[in-house]
């Protein structure tokens, strides 16, 4: 489903082949498979696409905060206050900068700059699920692998946006990913493993974080960009130089499309090592201190924090997934007794706060930055919660509810300050203007210039369309 793995460890470099105790096959294997000492190569999975001829090339991207679990849509943008307390649930509403525009009291920062969002409260999620989540990351509806074999084959968004246009940068990866799991994050399905996401997790030093959420007092290894230890710059030119001897030998050892994103990616993968580029955007020690101390050093806002680093060095799609646990995801808030999730004053309540920090902080930054109106921001989960608690035995829990769910976006230069569509009274089902899956897709690949109208084939062959279902781009977002 994802390839999280090294970029040839397919090609079984150490696994002799027929009788043969070595062969020259094999030999072959190995040396690909140990190309520069580096897993780049299937890790990029992207395409950069240089600047039309005299013309500079637009730095438009997107930054995801995926939500992964299903955030409840009454205990977050869409309360209910006037409700009886098993539908309201526990927390209060509070005003916003929006007049007559409620949301959660645990959200103050966000509600005192909501004129720089937008919430949507009419999300229909029908057939999503999680683990894994596609979706709503992929804004297609047949993209659910419980119950379609094919599910997964649905390239996320993030992926089309990274065969139709690339990074902003040549040096830099056009799709990255900081996922908990790999069932977590959409990848490049039909369009091929090249479309894959970056993993950011290998290339970061980061604070870890147990199951539930308990700092562990340690730090990632960050081991992506090392080389080993017998391995210097010159002995990687001769390696480049060796790799181009073999292009011939190598176009033959795979039909299923990986040497050919090999053949693509391996210069950038050269220049990634070689240029630092990326080496320095994923350095978080290269941040000034202030804007360290701003962000805080929580594993979700050091991660937002170099969601702003990659974008503002030329990646084009970066998607966080703020989860603690592998499992459906720290927002799956069901309050099932003996659950890790806890409920909505046990599981959501501790969420909301850093969320409200992760999310003002990274607006306002960008905007500081002159890069509010090219980066889109969204903040989304997979589905909403059941307008009642007490679900599955427990006091305050929701269960899922993939029927309407609340997500809310700013930046990208879009029309903001406003709230578009409602829920019923009770928060469980679309009053007014639906959005579906695809309308978010057809927004995004609006706003990064990706034609509504492109396809892709199938695995059969067969053109499917970028936007599924007739999506169209939000359109109070343009106006």
């Amino acid at each position: 489903m994802h390839h999280t793995s090294h970029a040839f460890a397919n090609y079984y470099p150490l696994v002799n082949e027929g009788l043969a105790v070595c062969s020259r096959r094999n030999m072959l294997k190995a040396g690909l498979a140990g190309l520069a000492g580096l897993s780049l190569p299937e890790l990029l999975q992207t395409r950069a696409i240089a600047a039309e001829a005299g013309k500079p090339m637009s730095h438009k991207s997107v930054i995801l905060l995926w939500m992964t679990g299903g955030p409840s849509q009454i205990d977050t943008w869409d309360p209910k206050p006037q409700r009886p307390y098993n539908n309201r649930g526990p927390f209060a509403p509070i005003s916003t900068a929006l007049p007559g525009v409620v949301i959660c009291e645990h959200l103050p920062k966000q509600a005192a700059m909501l004129d720089k969002f937008s919430i949507i409260r009419s999300v229909d999620p029908r057939k999503s699920s999680h683990q894994p989540n596609q979706v709503m990351q992929t804004g297609n509806r047949e993209a659910t692998p419980r119950t379609n074999p094919k599910g997964d084959r649905y390239p996320a968004i993030a992926s089309i946006v990274a065969k139709h246009r690339g990074a902003n940068h040549p040096s830099m990866p056009p799709y990255v990913a900081f996922q908990k799991h790999v069932s977590h994050v959409a990848a490049g399905g039909w369009l091929g493993r090249q479309y894959d996401p970056f993993m950011g997790n290998e290339a970061a030093i980061l604070p870890q974080y147990d199951l539930v959420g308990k700092p562990l007092n340690r730090m990632t290894g960050a081991n992506l960009f090392q080389l080993p230890g017998q391995l210097d710059m010159s002995r990687l030119e001769d390696r480049r130089t060796l790799i181009r001897d073999l292009d011939g030998i190598r176009s033959g050892l795979d039909q299923s499309g990986s040497m050919e994103a090999i053949d693509q990616y391996s210069q950038q993968a050269f220049d990634m090592v070689l240029g630092r580029r990326a080496q320095k955007a994923f350095d978080l020690s290269a941040e000034p201190e202030r804007n360290r101390k701003r962000y805080g050093d929580h594993l979700w806002c050091q991660q937002a924090l170099l969601a702003r680093r990659l974008v503002e060095s030329g990646v084009s799609f970066v998607t966080l997934d703020l989860s603690y646990h592998t499992a459906s995801g720290t927002w799956d808030n069901h309050g099932i007794p003996g659950g890790v999730y806890g409920g909505i004053s046990k599981g959501l309540k501790p969420l909301l706060p850093l969320f409200d920090h992760l999310l003002t902080t990274l607006v306002s930054d960008l905007e500081e930055r002159g890069l509010l109106d090219e980066v889109l921001v969204i903040a989304m989960g997979e589905f909403g919660r059941t307008p009642n608690m007490g679900t599955q035995d427990s006091l305050d829990g929701r269960n899922h509810w993939p029927v309407v769910m609340s997500m809310c976006l700013a930046g990208g230069g879009l029309r903001h300050g406003q709230v578009i569509g409602a829920s019923s009274d009770d928060g469980g089902s679309i009053k007014e203007r639906p959005v579906t899956p695809a309308d978010l897709a057809a927004t995004i690949y609006r706003h990064m210039g990706v034609p509504l109208d492109g396809t892709y084939l199938d695995d059969r062959q067969r053109p499917r369309f970028y936007v599924d279902e007739n999506g169209q781009p939000i359109s109070e977002l343009f106006a």
